[in-house]
């Protein structure tokens, strides 16, 4: 399975803002982006030329697939599946993302990034209906009932990361019991439900050309 291994500061600088891809440590300020707020690279200081309407739209789609750790040819998928489903195409694409199980982890705070709660799905650590699914791209869906189970160590790690993931609030279309680690899917996510301010609409464009 392809994924991207290399370092990950430099996507948030590329992009100029935050995705908050290492967790806790990028609101604090050994973020790379609070000391060199500016592209990577060699002329990356002196990269600030205007961007055309397609530059937006480039950037704009390049963040929301660093933000939820997917590569192009899965993004271009769930481009397709949005475009075919009734709905607003953009609303409806950042739906599919949220529903990600690697996502939801991240979102109950089990994982302090998405990378983390990525690698929790993939050791067998999480069950769908009582059924065990190490899918990061899985879609839940509304009334599924996820639990996380671990034995000691690994549980340990998760709880640690819940005491760490306290600032964020876990979204209203989840319900999470911390003590049982176990989460119910009330209803499916809105583009409200997502912290961080997200243009879908260009990525719309984009694809349409």
């Amino acid at each position: 399975m392809a994924r991207y291994i290399k370092g990950v500061c430099r996507l948030c600088r590329r992009e100029g803002e935050k995705l908050f891809l290492k967790g806790p440590r990028c609101s604090t300020q050994k973020c790379s982006i609070s000391k060199r707020s500016y592209a990577p690279g060699q002329h990356g200081s002196n990269s600030r030329r205007k961007l055309s309407n397609y530059g937006l739209q480039l950037r704009e789609k390049q963040k929301v697939k660093r933000m939820y750790g997917v590569l192009e040819r899965q993004f271009r998928r769930y481009f397709k599946i949005a475009s075919k489903t009734k709905g607003v195409t953009g609303k409806v694409l950042l739906q599919l993302l949220e529903r990600r199980l690697d996502n939801v982890i991240f979102r109950l705070g089990a994982g302090v990034s998405r990378s983390q709660a990525r690698q929790i799905v993939r050791h067998n650590f999480v069950y769908v209906n009582s059924i065990r699914v190490n899918i990061p791209s899985y879609l839940v869906d509304k009334d599924n009932i996820i639990q996380i189970k671990a034995k000691d160590k690994s549980q340990k790690k998760i709880r640690e990361n819940l005491e760490l993931s306290q600032e964020r609030s876990v979204p209203s279309w989840l319900e999470f019991n911390a003590s049982e680690l176990k989460a119910i899917v009330l209803r499916l996510p809105e583009k409200e439900d997502i912290q961080q301010p997200i243009q879908e609409q260009l990525i719309v464009e984009l694809y349409s050309k």
